[in-house]
Formats: C-alpha cells, structure tokens, sequence
C-alpha cells in the first residue's frame, strides 16, 4: 500500500468513525443514518483487500460445515456465525462468488434448522444471496435459486431457474435432484417429471453419440 492510500484510507476511517459517535447522540432515522453512513466508511477501508476477503470466506466457510454436524442452538449459533463472515467478506469485496453462493446456503440451512416457514424472511435472504450470484457469474446459483422457488411451490419461477442451471451447467445429476429435499414439493408435478424426463432424454443421446464415435 502506498503512503498515498495510507493516508486516504485513514481519512475515510476518521469520518466514520466520527459518523459512529455522532449517531449515538441521536435516535430515530438520523442515527440509522449515520450509523449506515459509518458501515459504508467502514466497508471502504476494507474494500479491495483480497487477502482478508479471502479469509473471511475460508472462516465462514469452516463454521458452515462444523454447523452442519451440529443440532439446536449450537446449530444456530454457528450458522449466524458463518452468515456474519460472508456476509463481512462482500462488503470487502462484493464480487466475491463463493460467498454469495454459501451465503445462501447457510440461510437456507438455517430455515430447515428452525423449521421455517415457506414464506419465513431467511429463504428471502437466501434468494436474495443466489441472485447476487448469479449477478457475480451467471447460472451459478440457478439451481439453488429454483430450491427457493419449489419450497415456495412457484411452478414457473422454479422450471426457469432449472433450465437455466441446465443451460448454463451448474445443474447437478438426475440422481442428486431426485434426491433434494428442497424439491420435495413439486417432485410429483407433471411439469418436474417432464424436465426430468427431458434431461434422460438427452443423456441418452449424448451417450449414444458417443458410442457411435467410439
């Protein structure tokens, strides 16, 4: 980092931090704007540091599978945890992927943790996470998003999602799909069947292209 850069990001961490006093003396809409004014100061000194992004994700990476292996409140805790830790990586670098996409993961884990309902703000938060994703690299996140859709049982939403998964190669195997419990709701409606049917269709094709060159 240059002096240039030292001195600038200093001068961005005053402000906030002046930002920060200043909305502990007031209350109501001004304090929360000075405080969110603060956060965003904050996230500027931060910004561009991929050493510290990077560990920011490994670490909330480490605490979404230790919190897989956990039950109840320890869950919970670790989940929160995580979310925490992706949620600090974007704000160094919003582009980040793979925080985007465990992001997500970790909030719909904690929805099925908590029993959540289908409408519950954590499956908002993770659509919310995917979509993002899928802003970072497109398709990345398609499936997980039609995971959101089917648990909401939105036929149309979660077919177009699928087949962009599909188009763009991020869908996983016939087998895995059967298999998501997040797909149980529309497992059994005939337009699933037929996507399905579809892509053993294909495999079928591809397979018998294959042996034709072989």
């Amino acid at each position: 980092m240059s002096l240039f850069e030292f001195f600038s990001k200093k001068s961005k961490l005053d402000s906030a931090i002046k930002q920060t006093i200043q909305a502990r003396k007031c209350a109501g809409n001004v304090a929360d704007q000075l405080f969110n004014r603060s956060y965003q100061g904050y996230a500027e000194v931060l910004l561009d540091d991929p050493i510290r992004a990077e560990a920011l994700y490994n670490w909330g990476f480490a605490l979404l599978h230790q919190a897989k292996s956990k039950t109840g409140n320890e869950a919970v805790k670790l989940y929160q945890e995580a979310i925490a830790k992706f949620t600090f990586c974007q704000l160094i670098n919003p582009d980040y992927l793979g925080a985007a996409v465990n992001g997500g993961v970790a909030y719909m884990d904690l929805a099925r943790l908590t029993d959540a309902k289908q409408e519950d703000e954590l499956y908002d938060l993770a659509k919310k996470q995917f979509k993002t994703a899928n802003s970072i690299q497109a398709g990345a996140a398609s499936y997980n998003l039609a995971c959101v859709y089917a648990l909401r049982n939105n036929k149309h939403a979660c077919l177009k999602a699928l087949e962009n998964s599909k188009d763009r190669g991020s869908l996983p195997d016939v087998e895995d799909i059967l298999n998501d419990p997040d797909l149980s709701v529309v497992r059994d409606q005939n337009w699933f069947i037929a996507f399905l049917e579809s892509l053993n269709e294909e495999h079928e094709v591809a397979q018998e292209g294959n042996e034709s060159l072989a």
